[in-house]
């Protein structure tokens, strides 16, 4: 089976679409949210908790995958699915944003990104056509085009020669895709332009005529204000087609989820929910918690009292709070468990509230 969007309705009160993606290894229910693994493992969730949680689809991402431990050796081991043994989609990052945010490391002329690996010092070159190369040899579901994505903040000029620079690399990404020898997965375009909406709109009309099979927003989420992020956002969406997926890069809180999908996005991925966990920072039905403060030091309540999840439904706030500070390897994994589980379940209600027409959940997270 290969790629297919399926466009079922749209919400009652705001531009949500409720929609259905079709991948060789599976479906995805939109509005969705999507874990990130960037190295081929979602941090402090193991495969089988991933599937009872409800993930329906995973990250990786190309340039950590590309260093450690070689997309060929991937390769060779049967791909992507068969090396993490994750038989379900898989979308990969083209590392556009690893440049961004390693600038340091890293030289960006037009042939590709010229840098120093993060974990020994060796210099590389990653060029859309490799890019491409590596994610293909993934055998990942979805591909992300190479982008330059746009720093906070940039005058009009640097925002417009990074748009400029994500087109032509687009291109190049589209010709190497086509290249492939009978492509399975969907490659997806980037829109950039920065925290400007005229820009936004013309990146993502001219990804449009490209005709690709679903279309991005990246370079939001960078330092800008939200409101900005919102105005870029917008103004893209207005210009991406109707019977293609909109994939928002890199976002955000469960209260932005529903905001973003409300405008009319379907898939979405952050760090925050792993990331904060391993922080000791819960997301609930009542707002963050943030597990190591001591008056939890005596709560036999569940983290969340509105919460199915397994971690609520087993343990008390006054353990995840001794764990944490004893710094038990537990604490990472259920309070992981238990932000996967809201920010998925988000998505769930998100889903249900469009198709009866109901009111978005806005006040979730």
């Amino acid at each position: 089976m290969g790629f297919r969007f399926e466009l079922l309705g749209r919400h009652a009160h705001s531009d949500a679409r409720r929609g259905r993606l079709h991948t060789p290894h599976g479906t995805i229910e939109t509005p969705c949210f999507m874990p990130v693994g960037t190295r081929g493992t979602v941090k402090a969730v193991e495969q089988a908790q991933l599937e009872a949680l409800g993930a329906e689809i995973i990250l990786g991402n190309t340039y950590h995958l590309f260093l450690r431990p070689g997309h060929e050796l991937i390769r060779e081991l049967g791909g992507l699915h068969q090396f993490i043994a994750w038989p379900h989609p898989i979308l990969t990052d083209s590392g556009g944003f690893q440049v961004f945010s390693l600038a340091s490391l890293n030289k960006i002329e037009e042939a590709g990104v010229t840098f120093r690996s993060h974990l020994d010092g060796a210099l590389h070159q990653l060029t859309p056509e490799l890019s491409i190369e590596i994610q293909a040899a993934l055998g990942a579901d979805i591909v992300m085009a190479f982008d330059d994505c746009t720093p906070y903040p940039a005058t009009e000029p640097q925002a417009r020669a990074s748009l400029e620079r994500t087109m032509r690399w687009a291109e190049r990404c589209q010709a190497a895709w086509t290249g492939t020898p009978a492509p399975v997965n969907a490659l997806f375009g980037i829109a950039q332009g920065g925290m400007y909406p005229a820009l936004r709109r013309e990146a993502a009309e001219r990804l449009s005529e490209m005709d690709l099979p679903g279309y991005a927003i990246g370079g939001v989420s960078v330092g800008e204000p939200r409101e900005l992020s919102r105005e870029a956002v917008r103004a893209a969406i207005a210009a991406l087609p109707e019977d293609k997926p909109r994939y928002l890069m890199g976002v955000g809180t469960p209260a932005e989820l529903i905001e973003y999908a409300a405008l009319g996005i379907d898939m979405m991925d952050c760090v925050l929910p792993t990331r904060n966990a391993r922080n000791g920072l819960l997301f609930t039905t009542q707002g963050t918690l943030s597990i190591k403060n001591a008056r939890f030091a005596r709560d036999a309540s569940p983290p969340d009292p509105n919460c199915g999840c397994p971690v609520c439904r087993r343990y008390s706030r006054a353990y995840l709070r001794h764990l944490f500070l004893s710094r038990e390897i537990l604490a990472s994994q259920l309070n992981t468990q238990h932000n996967l589980w809201h920010y998925l379940d988000t998505m769930r209600q998100l889903r249900h509230a469009i198709e009866l027409g109901q009111l978005l959940p806005g006040t979730l997270g």
